[in-house]
């Protein structure tokens, strides 16, 4: 048994116990489904922390998080009758061969986004899809699962031919939430921000890494203003404040 398989059954060992209804965790065996997604997609969400602070020994350890997340759902899964562990990497593995036919089958062609697209298009319609819209989940980040319903409805021929469309678009929404009563503002706030990501999406730019990194720059640049003007920020003028804010704009 190589390192690998030997670590694997020891963390299933791990959950096996943990559910054990005599010897196992209150707490984990309290868990089901509903209960554990919000942790799964935490440690998702510090993977990719990790990932952009390049720290790699943090990495190994939100890895193993995440991976902990997987084996929880499918040690449930496998208590409830549904499937196993090894159900799991099964059906990964497989889909991955499958979508990588130039590698695993006849080895002709190379892989692009079209025929990678065409093939998940494939395998929606296998599963009994019936709309382009089917298998984009709810849960994604709404600027992500914005991007990709747009990307959806364009493979499809509902695209604008140019940048001039979503541009316009951007500009009516914006004067339909200047002018909507109370009652509507948050509707039109959604119409505002989703054709906003579709102007983004025109220039070939993903909204939601987009924003990421226009939040940390907005915070690098706001600890800044804090460490120049020190305690006193919070109470200084608005125009003291953003000649602070020019002052470290211009110093990077």
């Amino acid at each position: 048994m190589s390192d690998a398989e030997a670590e694997t059954a020891r963390l299933l060992a791990i959950m096996a116990r943990l559910r054990d209804p005599q010897r196992g965790c209150e707490w984990d065996l309290a868990q089901d489904f509903s209960t554990i997604a919000p942790y799964t997609i935490e440690e998702s969400y510090e993977v990719a922390d990790a990932i952009a602070r390049r720290d790699m020994t943090d990495l190994r350890g939100e890895l193993g998080d995440l991976l902990f997340q997987v084996v929880f759902h499918a040690r449930m899964a496998e208590e409830a009758g549904h499937f196993a562990f090894a159900d799991v990497v099964r059906a990964i593995s497989d889909k991955m061969e499958a979508r990588h036919p130039h590698v695993f089958g006849d080895g002709t062609g190379t892989m692009d986004e079209q025929r990678w697209e065409a093939l998940k298009a494939e395998e929606r319609s296998a599963s009994g899809a019936t709309s382009a819209m089917d298998g984009v989940a709810v849960a994604l980040p709404a600027l992500m699962r914005a991007h990709k319903l747009q990307k959806r409805a364009a493979r499809d021929g509902f695209e604008w031919p140019d940048r001039d469309g979503p541009r316009a678009k951007v500009i009516e929404e914006l004067a339909e939430l200047e002018d909507a009563p109370e009652d509507k503002l948050f509707e039109e706030a959604g119409d505002l921000l989703f054709a906003v990501v579709n102007l983004v999406r025109s220039y070939g730019i993903d909204a939601e890494q987009a924003l990421r990194h226009g939040n940390a720059k907005f915070e690098r640049r706001y600890r800044a203003m804090e460490a120049r003007a020190g305690a006193s920020f919070p109470t200084l003028p608005l125009e003291e404040q953003e000649a602070h804010w020019q002052a470290v704009k211009a110093a990077e």
